[in-house]
């Protein structure tokens, strides 16, 4: 499709129809994405005699992988909507900039990144919740997913710009194609060369690194409308301060999970054992599992909100915010209700320890009962994202994580003695305050923002 007619798509096809053709592409590959993370720990799990131990060493490595994905976001998610903006404009030349300067950005963030964990992981594991029992594991996968990092950054930031183009198809054929990759490796690497949870680190950075090359040589190429060019390398500071404002937001929100991963970690072992943490690293699966494909719907009607609000064409706008408010809506109710349903399949996806499945199966239920609301706060967090609405975003990311889950996972477990069950429930409490906190926010605040 020529330049021109993609832009016109998203400025005159019927958006119901474009938000479906663009978002279920992105919904696909957020799923598929899921597996780089969710497959390693399902065959690490089931590991024999080990498997429970190294599921919770890989549990303990979360908020590094969290910490590392939230600076990819930081450029990805703060500099896609500013393109698009600048695409409804008919600026293609600052939207060029602004890729150009993000992928200069991605790269020093992860030589940075890969150098200081490099140099501070078994400390830094410890903090995060490691015993003695489980620091190998931890430390064995992190050192080598470490040293990915810059594939990893790259596949992550850059594919946004490939979806916030309308190229949906190609930016789910990145994810599909490092997550096959690594689906035929892992069991490879694992079982055949007996690597263990090395070998599931090493299958996820060659499965990036080839994605990775596939999204350069899109952006470098003829289909695309922006171009990462060398000139556009050299950083700019107008461009990276509006980057990065924007790109605040979800960045508090994948760097708080950090905090938060390390809190529910800590606490898990203060007030239960190893097993807890393995549970923990259960539910963080399965929190993504909700939460990436809310994340993926969003992400395909963004390229429509970003681009016609910069076109000012506020009908298409408001017509593209309400089919993706009901849909993730119907989504996190009808997902939720079905691992309420049968949390058992779920816990055995990741592991056949009895005891893991026995203490997980309340666990399960409680820590994920406030996700049911949960589309409503995606719906209107993405959306404040793609008008550009940087400090609402960035209040509502801190909401959810600082403001409320963070104080609630070290208050309710002293209380009444709850323990483990304290740290549980402090999810659906915070859950259920943030979304309905974001919806009255964004009935209030989104006609003042499309009539501006």
């Amino acid at each position: 499709m020529k330049n021109g007619a993609k832009e016109n798509v998203l400025a005159k096809a019927p958006v119901t129809g474009l938000l479906f053709r663009l978002a279920v592409p992105t919904v696909l590959a957020q799923l598929v994405n899921l597996l780089y993370s969710v497959v390693d720990r399902i065959y690490v799990g089931h590991i024999p005699e080990t498997g429970s131990l190294a599921l919770a060493g890989m549990g303990v490595t979360f908020p590094i992988v969290m910490l590392i994905s939230a600076f990819a976001m930081l450029a990805g998610a703060g500099g896609a909507p500013r393109a698009a903006i600048a695409m409804g404009e008919s600026d293609n030349e600052r939207a060029e900039k602004i890729l150009g300067n993000c992928a200069m950005l991605l790269i020093i963030f992860s030589v940075v990144l890969s150098a200081f964990f490099l140099l501070t992981k078994d400390k830094i594991l410890l903090m995060f919740g490691a015993s003695e029992s489980t620091l190998p594991y931890a430390s064995d996968y992190v050192g080598i997913y470490l040293l990915g990092t810059v594939f990893v950054q790259l596949v992550l930031g850059l594919n946004m710009f490939i979806t916030n183009q309308g190229f949906t198809k190609i930016s789910m054929a990145t994810v599909c194609i490092g997550a096959v990759i690594n689906i035929i490796l892992d069991p490879i690497f694992i079982y055949a060369f007996h690597m263990g949870v090395k070998g599931a680190a090493l299958a996820t950075i060659i499965a990036q690194a080839v994605s990775c090359v596939w999204v350069i040589k899109f952006l470098t190429g003829k289909k695309t409308i922006l171009k990462i060019r060398l000139k556009n390398l050299k950083l700019s500071r107008a461009v990276v301060v509006s980057v990065l404002s924007l790109g605040i937001s979800p960045f508090v929100m994948n760097a708080t999970e950090c905090l938060i991963q390390l809190t529910f970690n800590n606490g898990m072992l203060k007030y239960g054992s190893d097993l807890h943490v393995a549970l923990m690293s259960v539910l963080f699966s399965l929190t993504q599992l909700i939460w990436m494909p809310m994340q993926g719907f969003s992400q395909g009607a963004q390229p429509i909100i970003s681009y016609n609000f910069g076109a000012k064409n506020m009908d298409r706008v408001k017509k593209a915010f309400k089919v993706l408010f009901i849909t993730s809506v119907i989504f996190s109710v009808a997902v939720i209700g079905v691992i309420e349903a049968f949390p058992d399949l779920f816990l055995r996806l990741f592991t056949s320890d009895a005891e893991l499945i026995h203490i997980g199966r309340g666990g399960v239920r409680v820590f994920l009962a406030g996700m049911a609301i949960m589309g409503a706060q995606s719906a209107c967090q993405q959306t404040f994202l793609a008008l550009g609405e940087a400090k609402i975003s960035m209040f509502l990311a801190c909401l959810r994580k600082i403001i409320l889950l963070f104080p609630l996972a070290l208050i309710l477990p002293k209380i009444g003695g709850m323990g483990v069950w304290g740290l549980l429930l402090a999810e659906p409490v915070s859950d259920v305050i943030a979304a309905c906190t974001t919806t009255v926010m964004f009935a209030l605040r989104s006609k003042r923002i499309l009539k501006a």
